[in-house]
């Protein structure tokens, strides 16, 4: 084929991105824009959706202008978005209703309290694969539909929409012609039934949203409609939720491959098949892609706070300047004495889904000082990820011998490091490290033939850099001991009321 370029649009919890992607997987510019995060009361999270738009769209035009790069240079388009962040909208005006709803939003806690008096938490989890929290999506329409008049009154005539960033970012490219989310993000609404891949009507009826308001359900890859923004017409052909697509980036095609993407969260992902196994420990079971007719899924572990913990330590705490001073810090201490951050800022997620939980600082004494703490908190980053690949590990009975790494707090030798020793097992990064956008590269590039299969795509995954486990088994037993005893007293500090 004639054209150079897969366009990949990564919508994130605190940025939008716009890649173009050769057919080696290579990033051959991109462009970032961040957009404001919004606390209307503690706890609550929020973002402008219009601006979510424009800035995607506005780096789409920055990053072509820059390439030389004209719609005809490009093959077609994927979409991958943060998963759970839930927005509504007028479908006449395209106006939203209210500010989107972020992931991070403990502002339903209540409504999940209710549900889970009601019983409804083996119900959810038998059939979605995941708990009851506000992390997902259905407790934050519910809240839109009791919350805002005038989304009640919308739903009546038959004029709301409302979706996850992906639904919302499609409608807006397509002229509003295409209300549509891919199975990955729809597994994350806490509404959808993993097994017969529809949206579940009885879980729409408790939860009281009309299913007219919701996208229709379609492929990972395939055709899902044109856009003509950026002045001639480019398809739109793939969509993933950012894990998913982070997934199918690191090639973890086969039955027990394992990625950990250490982004504003840490989520970690392992490839259990074509059968969706429903955890025993709170983990999560979820669509990893569809395609071809066939849903692959994946079991998950969701931490809140790992690159947020970092931006925490520099604009909040303001214990470093930037994430190079946090990186000397930690290279030049040797180690916490005896401090222990757990960053619960909004709730603890897997493996222990306490929305109640809230950070704290641990072991300080007279000696310690900020360097202890910032080591802390990075080495905390680790620990998180311990929790849930353990209890991942006892799922399936199988150890797990490697790690496949990414995002940005991948980048920090020293976590990487202090990741492999505190598992016991070698951490790999790719040297293609924009593994999320390039999943959503590689997902649309398959359905217009730009990759071939999946063994064209597994041919540019090369391995940048291997980490391999150094700690003496005693001292990573003591750290971890030392570590759970920190989450205990983290956990149902907030206990859902405030004072």
């Amino acid at each position: 084929m004639s054209e150079k370029y897969v366009l990949a649009f990564d919508q994130g919890t605190t940025g939008s991105r716009a890649i173009l992607f050769n057919r080696s997987g290579e990033a051959v510019g991109q462009s970032r824009r961040t957009h404001e995060q919004i606390y209307p009361a503690p706890g609550w999270v929020s973002h402008n959706p219009k601006e979510i738009y424009f800035n995607i769209a506005e780096c789409a035009k920055r990053v072509m202008e820059n390439a030389r790069a004209r719609p005809a240079d490009i093959a077609a388009i994927g979409i991958t978005n943060q998963r759970e962040t839930l927005t509504a909208w007028d479908k006449r005006t395209g106006e939203p209703v209210c500010d989107a709803i972020v992931w991070q939003c403990r502002r339903t806690a209540d409504i999940c309290r209710q549900a889970r008096s009601d019983g409804m938490e083996e119900n959810v989890r038998q059939r979605t694969g995941l708990l009851i929290d506000p992390y997902f999506s259905a407790t934050k329409i519910r809240w839109i539909l009791d919350n805002i008049p005038r989304a009640r009154a919308l739903s009546a005539e038959g004029n709301l929409l409302a979706g996850t960033i992906d639904s919302w970012l499609i409608w807006n490219l397509t002229g509003g012609a295409r209300h549509v989310t891919d199975y990955t993000n729809a597994s994350r609404t806490m509404l959808f039934n993993i097994h017969t891949l529809n949206w579940d009507k009885e879980l729409l009826a408790y939860f009281n949203i009309p299913a007219d308001i919701l996208p229709e359900v379609i492929s990972s890859n395939g055709f899902i409609g044109n856009t003509r923004i950026f002045g001639g017409e480019i398809p739109i052909t793939g969509a993933a939720g950012d894990q998913h697509a982070a997934l199918f980036g690191q090639t973890c095609f086969n039955e027990g491959d394992v990625k950990n993407t250490y982004g504003t969260g840490c989520f970690i992902l392992k490839n259990i098949g074509p059968r969706p196994v429903i955890s025993r420990n709170k983990l999560l079971t979820t669509i990893a892609w569809h395609l071809n007719g066939q849903a692959v899924y994946a079991m998950e572990g969701s931490i809140f706070n790992a690159g947020a913990a970092v931006e925490w330590l520099i604009k909040e705490a303001r214990l470093a300047d930037d994430v190079k001073e946090i990186n000397d810090i930690c290279d030049s201490t040797p180690d916490t004495q005896g401090v222990y951050m757990m960053p619960a800022f909004s709730g603890l997620g897997a493996p222990y889904w306490d929305m109640d939980a809230r950070g704290i600082i641990c072991g300080l004494s007279l000696s310690s000082n900020r360097r202890h703490i910032v080591r802390a908190v990075m080495e905390s980053i680790a620990f998180q990820s311990k929790d849930v690949i353990g209890v991942m590990e006892s799922e399936t009975g199988v150890p797990m011998n490697k790690l496949r790494v990414d995002g940005g707090v991948s980048q920090s030798r020293f976590v990487m490091q202090f990741q492999s020793d505190i598992l016991n097992i070698p951490s790999e990064r790719p040297k293609i490290t924009e593994t999320t956008a390039l999943g959503a590269a590689y997902l649309a590039g398959l359905a217009v033939g730009f990759y071939k299969d999946l063994d064209d795509i597994s041919r540019n995954h090369i391995i940048d850099a291997v980490y391999e486990p150094a700690m003496d088994g005693a001292v990573r037993e003591e750290k971890y001991r030392m570590w759970l005893k920190a989450v205990e007293r983290a956990k149902g500090w907030a206990d859902g009321r405030v004072s």
